[in-house]
């Protein structure tokens, strides 16, 4: 029989938009050209998803990949491979590098490091601040652009807008939805002496409920106040989630792994490798978070990727930098979830693909249909596995769940139709290439 196709995933079970089953998915040129039962003998190449499930390929929209000015810790080129051992085939990376991602410049520099360089598909958040407010509707919009990102709270770098009027400035010419660290800094200012030095369980207590609540508030108020669509990024408070169930037609709302999985019991155990912005908190925060995902209020998944080296995390608090790893680890400890019954997979899928597609406006991803990229991440839903440091590819070398056994393992990540890891191999070279958007330019 004649080729017509360069690739078949053979056996799988198919999770997409209509539920799941088993199905063969036909992929030519990059692209899902046909779902249904085809003969090997009519690809190239057939890859046996045989007791596998197909997912769309999982979007993480929150990463930090260090470089410019950070390499260190991490790179675009070791970030991506770490994102596609995991499983994810897409990454949104922030803008607090250095030099700071605030310029059309910068940007541009940025998307020149990824391409092919990069093993998975990427864009960047733009930075916005008070000096480039009035080249925000350009800077949204150039090629390689998730939109505008704004710190309100203090964190890694120095991007910081505190005050009601430079966020206001900023989201009266926003025409994207723009994303926010939502901690109210005037707050943080006003509680340092709350953090007590050598101890890390300190944090959460500086960093309190009340300042996210009171910054989330703030943003809301002034979002509708312009008519503006807001992501809050990386939700920690059971009160920010009760707040938001009043406001889903202006924010849409993102939440990590760790705030879903660790609670301050952490801090015990691990010290300031749990030290994050927003903080880990007691577990009444947690099961509320739950309760929001549940519910439908809480909208997608993001790891806050965020690697330092172990001797800069294992600093004496305060001195310590906030931040660990997450795009690795982002598939397997959702999937244990998954597999425990906390969540179904095909809320998975929407958190994780389906969701930031609908988001971002992203075009050719988040679906397993005809025309779509063929981007998937392939998933053994029965295999148990202890995740490890020594599985963890980004340049620090260390999760903080290693030695948690998890049911629910990444098997394959392919992106347009590129086999880029299979069995903890990464397998193919680095093709990396810009993210489209609907309400953006082609690509480059």
């Amino acid at each position: 029989m004649t080729k017509t196709y360069d690739v078949i995933l053979k056996g799988g079970t198919v999770v997409n938009q209509d539920g799941e089953g088993l199905r063969d998915v036909a992929i030519r040129g990059g692209r899902i050209v046909e779902l249904g039962s085809f003969d090997p003998s009519q690809a190239g190449e057939t890859i046996d998803c045989t007791g596998l499930h197909i997912l769309p390929g999982v979007i993480d929209s929150q990463v930090h990949f260090r470089e410019p000015g950070l390499d260190h810790k991490e790179d675009l080129e070791s970030g991506s491979r770490a994102a596609v051992m995991g499983g994810v085939t897409s990454v949104f990376e922030m803008p607090n590098t250095n030099p700071l991602t605030t310029s059309e410049a910068a940007l541009a520099d940025k998307v020149s490091r990824g391409h092919h360089r990069m093993h998975c598909d990427f864009a960047f958040w733009v930075g916005g601040t008070r000096e480039n407010v009035k080249d925000i509707p350009e800077l949204e919009r150039l090629p390689g652009a998730a939109g505008i990102k704004v710190f309100m709270g203090s964190s890694t770098g120095d991007l910081l807008v505190e005050d009601d009027q430079g966020v206001r400035d900023i989201l009266s010419t926003t025409r994207r939805r723009a994303a926010f660290h939502s901690e109210d800094e005037f707050r943080l200012r006003e509680r340092q002496g709350e953090r007590i030095e050598n101890d890390p369980r300190s944090h959460p207590i500086w960093r309190d409920e009340i300042a996210a609540l009171q910054c989330t508030q703030r943003l809301v108020s002034i979002a509708r106040e312009v008519g503006a669509k807001i992501h809050i990024l990386h939700l920690s408070t059971a009160k920010e989630v009760d707040y938001l169930l009043d406001h889903k037609d202006v924010a849409s709302i993102e939440v990590t792994p760790h705030h879903l999985t660790l609670t301050d019991e952490a801090y015990e155990r691990l010290g300031t490798l749990v030290q994050m912005n927003p903080p880990v908190r007691a577990p009444h925060h947690g099961e509320r978070l739950w309760w929001g995902l549940e519910q439908g209020i809480l909208d997608i998944f993001g790891s806050d990727h965020a690697p330092h080296l172990l001797d800069e995390k294992q600093k004496p608090y305060p001195a310590s930098p906030s931040g660990m790893t997450g795009v690795q680890t982002l598939v397997p400890i959702m999937l244990d979830h998954v597999n425990a019954g906390r969540l179904s997979l095909a809320r998975f899928v929407d958190m994780t693909s389906a969701g930031p597609a609908r988001l971002f406006q992203i075009a050719l991803k988040g679906r397993i249909a005809a025309g779509y990229d063929a981007d998937f991440t392939i998933v053994d839903m029965k295999r148990k596995q202890t995740i490890q440091n020594d599985w963890i590819a980004s340049k620090c070398g260390w999760t903080p769940y290693d030695g948690k056994e998890v049911t629910g393992w990444p098997v394959g990540t392919i992106v347009r139709g590129q086999k880029v890891m299979w069995e903890a191999e990464v397998t193919t070279p680095s093709r990396g290439e810009v993210v489209l958007f609907q309400d953006g330019l082609p690509r480059a």
